[in-house]
């Protein structure tokens, strides 16, 4: 039995006499390795092909055009070419056939075309095989486009899942939601039963935040979210996210050391509130998840130049270099074994890419590696400083807030396709002083509406028999102005986008809108705010 190669002085022998000519080439560029058994063939000394002839170099006329058109397109999709017939030319100008075959590899961040070629010895089967080498081509090419609109199907197809699986969790978070709020307003309340409460309030939150996600990604995939820009100011916003932040990580007696340094003076620039809020919240949330116990976070914002810079510092788990190439990449997630498994859908950081990119603006991600924190670091255009036509609209949004008037007692009709969660959201209502009917369909609700006179219509869009849109606007025509009707949705993240983008805003039916699970505060005052002039009792 032959003895196994011992050495790389072995390897470098086989290489160097193997029955077929091997080279290497960088992609597109010069050959950086021959074999003797190549230099033989073609009559060159290795000295004259290292690093001073290219593979084109080496061909004939009509091989090179071959090479150009079809091979090198072909190694660029396929990474490996076989069995594919060029005319060579040697050194002394003679035309020598042969059977080439490629593959693209990658080493030290550089591209290399590996070649293994044999001669061939009948030019007529070589001439017949090249026309089937190109058929196959153009094979491969059409499956290229092929595979890429299954691709943008299958992605289109994951967009509209993602949506409707949002859309239909919400309608288990409203019943629930309200259920929570029913609940909390029992008093008195024992600490067995606060305590329980509180918990399910933040775990539906959670699961509220989780489907807004889920949702934003769908409509970004598909071009269909809005931002509305308009002139914030950066400390207002954070320090309104990092308020609700400190709430949180009090209630799950959080022990993080959070600091937040903000600049002295206003930083102005043009954003949507919403959506930078988002932004500021998730890369907080990462950095809380990822951030064990006693672990220290930093979230900072200055101005450099034209730009607004926030970061978001922590002492955390870090991200290997491997990781950082794909941490903003959709639903993806660091392998377990290097610490990153800590729940969540692997969304967060691919949305507030997106979002930034929306601002025209940068978002990165830099670490030392497992064990050593990570900094994420967000850049926008800012607006130009010292700029005070634009005070007026910086002010924040809890400064304009006042205490709720009491609630009066009002005809309210809840419509919606989920018995759960029309009959939680009702017994809420009913609960605050309101009298209130119900219905499950737009059929039960023109029939109870018409009997029963509501002062306003709380109504689900997504009922099983006519569209709510087309309830409210039959429901509009016979009351005109004497009833408040208030949309319900699923379908928007933003409740601030009318559910119908179809629609002028003169045009649509309702007066407000909510998306589920509703925000009861806002509700209730929606309902307060009802002008006495604009009822009609029933007769």
């Amino acid at each position: 039995m032959q003895e196994p190669l011992r050495s790389v002085s072995d390897f470098k022998a086989a290489y160097e006499r193997a029955p077929c000519g091997l080279f290497t080439a960088k992609a597109g560029g010069k050959i950086v390795q021959v074999n003797r058994t190549f230099c033989e063939w073609l009559g060159f000394p290795a000295s004259e092909l290292v690093g001073q002839r290219t593979f084109l170099d080496l061909l004939t006329t009509g091989g090179k055009i071959f090479l150009q058109t079809h091979l090198a397109p072909l190694l660029q999709v396929q990474r490996s070419v076989a069995e594919v017939k060029l005319d060579m030319r040697r050194r002394d100008g003679a035309v020598v056939p042969m059977m080439v075959n490629v593959c693209r590899v990658t080493e030290g961040g550089i591209a290399l075309d590996e070649f293994a070629v044999m001669v061939m010895g009948d030019r007529h089967k070589y001439e017949r095989e090249l026309v089937a080498a190109r058929g196959r081509s153009d094979e491969a090419l059409k499956g290229k486009e092929t595979a890429e609109l299954a691709l943008k199907l299958a992605d289109r197809r994951k967009d509209e899942f993602l949506a409707t699986l949002a859309h239909e969790l919400r309608n288990p978070f409203s019943a629930m939601r309200s259920a929570i709020d029913l609940l909390s307003r029992q008093q008195p309340l024992t600490a067995d039963a606060l305590w329980p409460l509180e918990m399910l309030d933040r775990q539906l939150a959670q699961a509220a935040r989780l489907a807004d996600d889920l949702l934003d990604v769908s409509r970004i995939g598909e071009g269909k979210i809005e931002i509305k820009k308009m002139p914030v100011e950066i400390g207002a916003i954070i320090r309104e996210v990092v308020e609700s932040t400190r709430a949180r990580q009090a209630a799950c007696e959080s022990s993080h050391d959070f600091d937040v340094h903000l600049p002295h003076g206003r930083i102005q620039l043009l954003a949507d509130p919403v959506r930078l809020a988002q932004i500021v919240q998730n890369l907080l949330n990462n950095a809380f998840r990822y951030t064990p116990s006693g672990g220290k976070i930093v979230l900072s914002a200055t101005r450099h130049g034209d730009n607004v810079v926030m970061s978001v510092r922590d002492t955390g788990i870090g991200i290997s270099q491997e990781d950082l190439t794909t941490i903003f990449t959709m639903f993806a997630q660091a392998p377990s074994g290097h610490g990153r498994s800590k729940g969540g859908l692997g969304i967060g950081l691919a949305l507030v890419r997106a979002l930034v990119q929306l601002h025209d603006g940068q978002l990165t991600a830099a670490s030392q590696g497992p064990g050593k924190g990570s900094e994420f670091e967000v850049r926008l255009p800012a607006l130009p400083a010292g700029d005070s036509s634009l005070a007026a609209a910086m002010t924040s949004p809890a400064a304009n807030q006042t205490l709720s008037a009491p609630a009066e007692e009002r005809r309210v009709l809840v419509v919606d396709d989920s018995e759960d969660a029309a009959a939680s959201l009702a017994l809420l209502l009913q609960a605050e002083g309101h009298e209130v009917e119900t219905a499950n369909c737009g059929l039960d609700a023109l029939r109870v509406e018409a009997a029963f006179h509501p002062e306003a219509v709380i109504l689900d869009l997504g009922l099983p028999d006519i569209d709510g849109k087309e309830v409210a606007a039959k429901i509009r025509s016979r009351r005109g102005s004497r009833v408040t009707l208030i949309a319900l949705t699923g379908w928007q993240a933003d409740a601030a986008v009318k559910p119908d983008a179809q629609l002028e805003p003169d045009e649509s039916p309702f007066d407000a809108y909510f998306v589920k699970p509703a925000n009861v505060d806002e509700l209730l005052a929606e309902l307060r705010g009802i002008k006495k002039s604009a009822v009609d009792p029933p007769t």
